[in-house]
């Protein structure tokens, strides 16, 4: 795409004076899809509104805690270029709030939810499951149109890269984008209800694979246990009673007297690990040692890893900050080298990542670096056992502190560490790192389906060879 495009006075549009707004590219795409169809989104409208986003107070007046008694308040996130709803991190709001002060945002299951704020992706749409009742805020717009057929039709062609390109054309505002009514309103629309049938048909394909992956990802704990020859006990529904349950004096430690600690399940678990060859984790270590808390980032320089960067055996780079840190200064102590281990230590703490290599990298004081004595133990069969259910487990065992847990030097130390031989050790890694890699070519061609798909239907309506 040329950087350097002239435009003629005569095609300038009354409003928009700026240079995005008459990209060729863009220019020559709009021309092509209203030379197929002059419909624009608002024949398809009976009507539009947007909610709000209601102030959190000390009294918490407007949201509810306890989702059997609240009604669903819907975000940006929780639209998707699929045209369904993702729930997770859902919140909801009381039901006086969801009649009173967002009566006129209220979203019933035939209604078209469209993004018309924020960085990324314009114009993201997506419609509610049948039976749906919920709110929304202030950062998409509520459509109402004629049926669910027309809903679904757009929201699948609002989600093509096609369209996309001319939603975000008409967006305004530098730093945070959006849509006022009537610029989404004029976006060119080629209404065709194969887009829906292709795209659905796409998706299923796409959640059959992502499926797959994540059986293969489930298997993981149970092939780890079962190599390891533990049988764990089938769980029952627990009774007031299977809560309950009593330690002799002789089994409580002089510094954990809380009933966290002897935690039922884990003291059963625990038992079948003492059973195999184990080691407390500090006969493995040479020095366990955590960063320091930097907040002067930059745009670029030295990476700077916290907690939302450490994930179970890998790296998140999608958050990641810099900062102005000669890389040939770090501490020694904390200089990441292949074969040892960093370990969150604090709020999502337990995640453990075997390091491959040697990294430049500066670590926060809630991340442990943890020097392995490497001919003791092999580091991918440790990343694993702590990232499975039982290692899980364990940390969770031992944290400390009750809103934010964390973990302490002294707590991991004394970590129970199965020791099989170094053979089973090797052979547990390779099967599961394979299990690992399949889920992800899985995944990868889960999206790859999906995105062919899109790529072929915005051919097919614009008239273009498949």
């Amino acid at each position: 795409m040329s950087k350097v495009f002239y435009t003629k006075f005569s095609e300038l549009s009354g409003n928009r004076f700026d240079v995005s707004y008459y990209i060729p590219e863009l220019v020559e795409l709009e021309k092509k899809v209203t030379k197929i169809s002059t419909n624009k989104l608002k024949d398809f409208v009976v009507s539009v509104s947007s909610g709000a986003t209601p102030k959190k107070s000390a009294n918490n007046d407007y949201y509810e805690e306890d989702k059997n008694k609240g009604i669903p308040f819907l975000r940006v996130q929780n639209l998707t270029t699929f045209g369904k709803l993702d729930f997770k991190g859902l919140k909801y709001i009381t039901p006086q709030t969801h009649n009173e002060m967002l009566k006129r945002s209220q979203v019933l299951e035939d209604d078209l939810l469209i993004k018309i704020t924020g960085v990324g992706r314009m114009a993201i749409a997506s419609v509610p499951d049948k039976g749906f009742v919920g709110n929304t805020n202030q950062h998409m717009v509520v459509v109402k149109t004629k049926s669910r057929e027309v809903s679904e039709t757009l929201a699948a062609y609002l989600n093509l890269d096609i369209a996309e390109k001319l939603a975000s054309r008409r967006a305004t505002g530098g730093t945070r984008p959006a849509l006022d009514y009537p610029a989404l309103l004029s976006i060119p629309v080629i209404y065709d209800g194969k887009i829906v049938q292709k795209m659905n048909n796409a998706y299923q394909q796409k959640q059959q694979k992502e499926q797959e992956a994540k059986e293969k990802l489930e298997s993981i704990d149970d092939y780890f246990l079962d190599a390891l020859g533990i049988e764990l006990p089938e769980k029952q529904d627990e009774s007031v009673g299977d809560r309950v349950f009593f330690r002799k004096f002789s089994e409580i430690s002089e510094n954990r007297i809380d009933p966290l600690f002897y935690n039922h399940e884990f003291y059963i678990y625990e038992k079948l690990l003492k059973e195999k060859p184990f080691r407390k984790f500090k006969y493995f270590i040479n020095s366990i040692n955590n960063g320091f808390d930097f907040r002067d980032y930059q745009t670029s320089g030295t990476p700077y890893l916290k907690v939302a960067n450490i994930k179970k055996g890998s790296f998140d780079f999608s958050k990641i900050q810099y900062i102005n840190f000669d890389s040939s200064e770090i501490n020694k102590n904390i200089k990441l080298k292949k074969g040892n281990l960093l370990l969150t230590r604090k709020g999502t703490f337990g995640n453990a990542l075997a390091l491959d290599n040697d990294y430049n990298y500066v670590i926060s004081s809630e991340i442990f670096y943890i020097e392995l004595k490497k001919e003791l133990i092999n580091t991918d069969f440790l990343e694993i056992y702590f990232n499975s259910y039982v290692g899980q487990l364990q940390f969770d065992n031992n944290k400390i502190g009750a809103i934010m847990g964390s973990l302490s030097q002294g707590a991991i130390r004394e970590l129970i560490i199965p020791t099989p031989s170094p053979n089973l050790q090797e052979t547990i890694v390779t099967h599961i790192t394979n299990l690992k890699n399949e889920a992800k070519a899985l995944q990868e061609e889960a999206s790859q389906i999906y995105n062919e798909a899109k790529i072929e239907v915005g051919k097919m309506i614009l008239g273009e060879k498949v």
